[in-house]
C-alpha cells in the first residue's frame, strides 16, 4: 500500500539581475591620506578628509567626480610611493569588482604600458573579471622640454605596445584621467558611446591649460599628434564653445577589434552576464544535444543581447541600445564532446558618426524667375 506524498520546489530559473560592474571605477595613486585604504566614494565623500592635501590622485578624483554626474560612485586606493600599483589593485580586488581602473603612477616606457595589460588579463585569466586599465603618462615639463619634444617622447611610450585592455591618458592638465573616466562613468551616456560624444557636454573641471618650455600653449595640432600616437586627449572644435574629449583609444594591434574603449566595454559586459548564465547551467542536463534543448538555449543565452539591444522612442527621436538587437544566427551552440559545450556570441555595435562631412550646392535654378 502506498501513501500520498507531495512535494514542492521553488526552482531557480535564473530570470534575476545580473550586477552592474559597468561604471565602477577604482583609481590607484600615491595619496596624503588613508594609504593602503580602500576608500568607497561618491558625490558627498569628504574628500579634503579622505585623500589628504594636494596630490594628482585627489585632483583626478575631483575631476572625475565633476564629470561623472549626479549617481557618481568610485573607489580610491591612495598608496605610498614605494608600493606596486598591481599590489594594491589585488587588494582592492579582494573587496570590490569594478570596470575601469585609473592608474596615476605615470607610465615612462613602453613596458610600463605592457605591464599594466599583463596585470590585466591577469585579472581576467585568474579571477574572470574584465577590467580596463587607464594608465596616466607625464604632462609636458615647461622647464625642459618643447611642444615637438614632449610628443616624440609621448609616442615612444605607445610605439610597439599590443595591449586591447590599456589606454594612455597624457596629464596635460593634470587631472585629464579624472576627467576622462567621470565621462566615462557618466549615466547621460551608454557605455557604448564614445567619450568623443558632444551632445554629452564639454568636459568639467579641466586644469590649467599647459605651456612648454618657450612659453607656447598647447594647441590642436599637437593633440592631434597625440591622438595619432594611440593616447587619449582633450580636442577643441574651431567656433564652437566648450572642450571635448576624442577617441579613448586602447592600445590593441594594428587591425584588431578594439581600437577604441566604446566597442570593448559593451563586449565585456555581454561577457559577465553570460558567464552568469553559463555557470547556472553546468551540470543542467536542460542544456543537452537535442535540436529542442538547443533551440531553448539559445534564447537563453541570447537574454544580455536583448536587454543591451532595448531602444528607448521618446518625442519622435530613437535612443538605441548598446548594440544591435540580436538574430537567429547571433547564437550557435556545439557540442565537442560528450560533456562540453561552445557558446558562440556574435555582439554587433551600431554605427557611429565620428567624421561628419556636409555637401553644399548652390541652386540657381530658380534665379530671375
Amino acid at each position: 500500500m502506498a501513501q500520498g506524498k507531495v512535494t514542492v520546489n521553488n526552482l531557480n530559473l535564473g530570470q534575476g539581475s545580473f550586477p552592474e560592474v559597468e561604471r565602477k571605477a577604482l583609481f590607484i595613486g600615491i595619496g596624503l591620506a588613508n594609504e593602503g585604504e580602500l576608500l568607497a566614494l561618491n558625490t558627498q565623500s569628504d574628500l579634503d578628509v579622505l585623500l589628504g592635501g594636494d596630490s594628482s590622485l585627489k585632483a583626478n578624483v575631483i575631476a572625475a567626480r565633476q564629470n561623472g554626474g549626479e549617481n557618481w560612485e568610485a573607489y580610491a586606493m591612495p598608496i605610498g610611493s614605494g608600493t606596486d600599483w598591481r599590489d594594491a589593485l589585488d587588494t582592492a580586488l579582494q573587496t570590490v569588482s569594478v570596470e575601469l581602473v585609473g592608474v596615476l603612477i605615470p607610465a615612462v616606457t613602453a613596458s610600463d604600458l605592457t605591464a599594466a595589460y599583463t596585470k590585466a588579463e591577469e585579472v581576467r585569466t585568474q579571477q574572470a573579471r574584465r577590467i580596463i586599465v587607464l594608465v596616466a603618462t607625464q604632462g609636458v615639463d615647461s622647464e625642459t622640454q618643447t611642444w615637438s619634444q614632449y610628443t616624440t617622447a609621448q609616442a615612444a611610450i605607445t610605439t610597439g605596445v599590443a595591449a586591447y585592455r590599456v589606454a594612455a591618458v597624457p596629464l596635460l592638465h593634470g587631472n585629464d584621467l579624472g576627467v576622462l573616466v567621470g565621462r566615462l562613468c557618466n549615466r547621460a551616456a551608454s557605455i557604448a558611446d564614445t567619450p568623443m560624444r558632444v551632445a554629452t557636454g564639454p568636459v568639467l573641471g579641466l586644469g590649467a591649460t599647459p605651456v612648454d618650455m618657450s612659453g607656447q600653449t598647447l594647441t590642436d595640432a599637437t593633440l592631434a599628434t597625440l591622438d595619432a600616437n594611440r593616447l587619449s586627449c582633450i580636442q577643441h572644435y574651431t567656433d564652437y564653445a566648450g572642450t571635448y574629449w576624442g577617441d579613448c583609444n586602447l592600445l590593441d594591434a594594428p587591425g584588431g577589434d578594439f581600437q577604441v574603449i566604446e566597442y570593448l566595454r559593451p563586449v565585456d559586459k555581454a561577457a559577465r552576464a553570460v558567464r552568469s548564465l553559463a555557470i547556472a547551467r553546468v551540470g543542467n542536463r536542460t542544456l543537452n544535444d537535442s535540436s529542442a534543448s538547443i533551440e531553448s538555449n539559445k534564447t537563453y543565452f541570447m537574454r544580455p543581447l536583448r536587454e543591451m539591444s532595448k531602444s528607448v522612442e521618446f518625442a519622435g527621436q530613437v535612443f538605441p541600445g548598446d548594440i544591435r538587437p540580436p538574430s537567429d544566427d547571433s547564437i550557435t551552440i556545439v557540442w565537442p564532446s560528450l560533456n562540453a559545450v561552445e557558446v558562440y556570441i556574435k555582439v554587433q555595435p551600431w554605427n557611429c558618426p565620428k567624421e561628419i562631412t556636409a555637401n553644399l550646392i548652390l541652386d540657381l535654378s530658380g534665379a530671375g524667375v
